[in-house]
């Protein structure tokens, strides 16, 4: 409609234009004084209308892009005054500016909201120019953990703490990286990760920082914990019947040695007792070899493997094991072609001891069953389960079962669940446990 009305009035006054100029020809032609000054007069006042008609259109366009120029969104245009298509022109620049206006208040609202996130998290984070140093941004936690004042550019850090400023700002840390901060008077474990990125026509450094000290520290003191308590239950289960054999044994030879007329010591008894401290001594001995094992794996020799040859592997090594028992051990493979890239000889040692805790898992189960798998995970990368149906694992200990010498069983030595977390870990990739009770536990090797 408003396109309408504008070429109405437009070709009317075209029109216009056009008569006085015939005009003006008519009187030039046939020399007629009045119809040449007539049809002058009637073109300059055509031209000077149709150019006032168009310009003042190109003056409110120029007007709206002079306010767009200088981020003048506020300024409204009348509509209820003029000509009908300057109307529906001003209308239109009132539904820009106003559309404008609300997606720069809603992106400013996201702008402090996402600042506000960054505040309270606990992680630095600071981004600044890469070639001038001028601080974008950064947040409080990325000052408290460094005890850093808050600065503009990164040069103040250069010259107060120059071991620091190399670190932070002139290393590049392609994976996320822990490292160690010299401070004024103490030491700071940190993760260090950091990217680059580009805005117009400058680079911008994001770094990221997180203190793991405090983690450390209270990670490890409660896997001390855990650790002493069970090798505190143990060495306490053999000292203790060791002190009271020796404490009788001692005061049956320090009566006979009183007696005026000494008997004859029963030398089965002491034989015995001898013997019962000799085999509790063994135990602690066997212990302590057993605490040692634990620390004897320190790397890996990655090779590449297909998963059928390693089923097969584990199928001749497990025979044995299963000649006396009832359990079906089943392994499954949708891809024969399906490649690891791993340490054999420590992998077939995992899944050895997952397959025999498997076996006595399903002690007692009707129709016991062990299903031994691999296949590639959401994540595209290589896993391996062994499942079971056996009894279960009680949710009271899923906490506890990777704790070295934590055991349910009477002969075990609670070592296996805590190497094979190891070796996982060495592989760069975890273990992980789901269970229920009297349903079945699933262990997943993920690489």
């Amino acid at each position: 409609m408003t396109y309408k009305s504008y070429l109405f009035a437009l070709t009317l006054r075209v029109l216009g234009l056009l008569i006085a100029l015939m005009l003006l020809a008519f009187g030039i032609v046939w020399l007629h004084t009045y119809a040449i000054l007539g049809g002058t007069l009637l073109s300059v006042i055509a031209v000077y209308n149709l150019y006032r008609f168009v310009i003042k259109r190109f003056l409110e366009v120029d007007d709206f892009f002079e306010s767009v120029k200088y981020r003048d969104f506020s300024r409204w245009f009348v509509e209820t005054k003029g000509p009908q298509d300057i109307r529906q022109l001003h209308k239109g620049f009132n539904l820009v500016n106003k559309t404008i206006k609300a997606i720069d208040s809603e992106r400013q609202a996201q702008f402090v909201y996402l600042q506000k996130i960054l505040e309270m998290v606990n992680i630095g984070i600071i981004a600044y120019n890469v070639e001038s140093g001028d601080v974008l941004w950064s947040n409080d936690s990325f000052l408290k953990t460094l005890d850093f004042p808050s600065f503009k550019n990164i040069s103040f850090v250069e010259k107060r703490r120059p071991k620091i400023y190399d670190e932070l700002f002139e290393t590049y840390h392609s994976n996320t990286v822990s490292v160690t901060l010299e401070m004024r008077q103490e030491t700071l474990k940190v993760l260090i990760s950091d990217t680059v990125f580009e805005m117009a026509e400058d680079s911008f450094k994001l770094i990221v920082l997180q203190n793991i000290e405090e983690t450390l520290n209270r990670n490890e003191s409660e896997a001390w914990k855990k650790l002493l308590s069970v090798m505190t239950h143990e060495i306490m289960n053999s000292i203790a019947p060791i002190t009271s054999l020796a404490e009788t044994l001692q005061k049956n030879i320090q009566e006979s040695m009183e007696q005026s007329h000494p008997e004859t010591l029963e030398l089965e008894d002491i034989n015995a007792g001898l013997n019962s401290i000799k085999k509790r001594s063994e135990g602690l001995m066997k212990f302590a070899k057993t605490y040692r094992s634990l620390n004897k794996v320190t790397h890996v020799n990655k090779t590449k493997i297909k998963a059928s040859i390693l089923f097969d592997s584990i199928n001749e090594l497990m025979k044995p094991s299963l000649e006396n028992k009832e359990v079906t051990l089943v392994f499954k493979l949708d891809d024969p072609n399906l490649t690891f890239e791993l340490d054999t000889y420590l992998i077939e040692q995992v899944l050895i001891n997952l397959i025999l805790n498997a076996i006595d898992a399903t002690d007692g189960v009707s129709h016991p069953q062990i299903f031994v798998s691999a296949d590639l995970s959401h994540k595209a990368t290589g896993q391996i389960k062994v499942a079971d149906n056996g009894r279960g694992i009680p949710a009271e200990i899923m906490d506890s079962i990777f704790v070295p010498f934590f055991s349910t069983k009477k002969t075990g030595s609670g070592i296996g669940l805590s190497l094979c977390k190891q070796i996982m870990l060495l592989h760069g990739g975890k273990i992980q446990l789901q269970s229920s009770e009297n349903q079945g536990t699933v262990v997943s090797l993920l690489f």
